[in-house]
């Protein structure tokens, strides 16, 4: 996949040439895996270029070299298509990553960082569009949160709850970690979907710092 600034980014692995994978999506089977990536490229680049308001499944099927009623018969909608892609891009992208031979802040300093890289790849361009139109239309927020931003959430609070564990043998419940969860990635929300302003290297450790210290207050752990 492409970044922003036109160079290759690995954040979509293809498949094997001699891979072949039946995937079942919410609108039904698809034939062809193949196929159905070259949709997905052709989605998040066209958003890229574009923009949300002029993307179209027309456009994607051109970019594509598919037929519009193949894609209609996989996806509802340029929303379903893009909430696809995400989804493929995001699990790499905001994996949480254990790394014994890094001391606690340094890990999670490391994710933030990538979760800050991530808005600059297509896949989080798509995040921020779909945000965006989520404040309009009810039926992309629900679809939203109910799938990627609930999965992810649950991914970034199991992160936070080991990474904190090797940490002075840190233990929270689940609501302070929803809490330290919301101090951690709030900020970097803040500043791109906001502000938008870049998200620096500064914002990224002083956050990453100031969450550690919190969560090592007495008052903040589990009684």
């Amino acid at each position: 996949m492409r970044r922003v600034d036109g160079t290759i980014s690995a954040t979509r692995k293809p498949p094997p040439a001699c891979e072949k994978t039946t995937v079942v999506s919410r609108t039904g089977p698809r034939r062809s895996e193949s196929v159905r990536l070259a949709v997905l490229h052709a989605a998040d680049d066209l958003l890229v270029e574009r923009g949300f308001a002029a993307l179209t499944i027309e456009g994607i099927a051109q970019r594509a070299g598919v037929a519009k009623q193949t894609i209609y018969r996989w996806w509802k909608s340029k929303v379903d298509i893009l909430l696809d892609t995400l989804t493929d891009d995001a699990r790499e992208a905001l994996e949480w990553r254990a790394d014994e031979s890094r001391g606690v802040e340094e890990t999670l300093t490391s994710h933030l960082q990538r979760v800050a890289d991530f808005f600059e790849e297509p896949a989080g361009q798509v995040l921020l569009a779909l945000l965006g139109h989520a404040q309009l239309d009810s039926e992309t927020a629900a679809s939203l949160r109910a799938g990627f931003l609930k999965e992810q959430r649950e991914r970034d609070i199991a992160g936070l709850r080991d990474l904190l564990a090797r940490d002075q043998d840190l233990t929270f419940d689940d609501r302070t970690l929803d809490h330290l969860v919301d101090l951690l990635l709030g900020p970097l929300y803040y500043r791109v979907l906001v502000s938008g302003s870049p998200i620096d290297k500064e914002l990224v450790e002083t956050t990453s710092r100031l969450v550690l210290a919190l969560a090592r207050e007495p008052s903040t752990r589990n009684p």
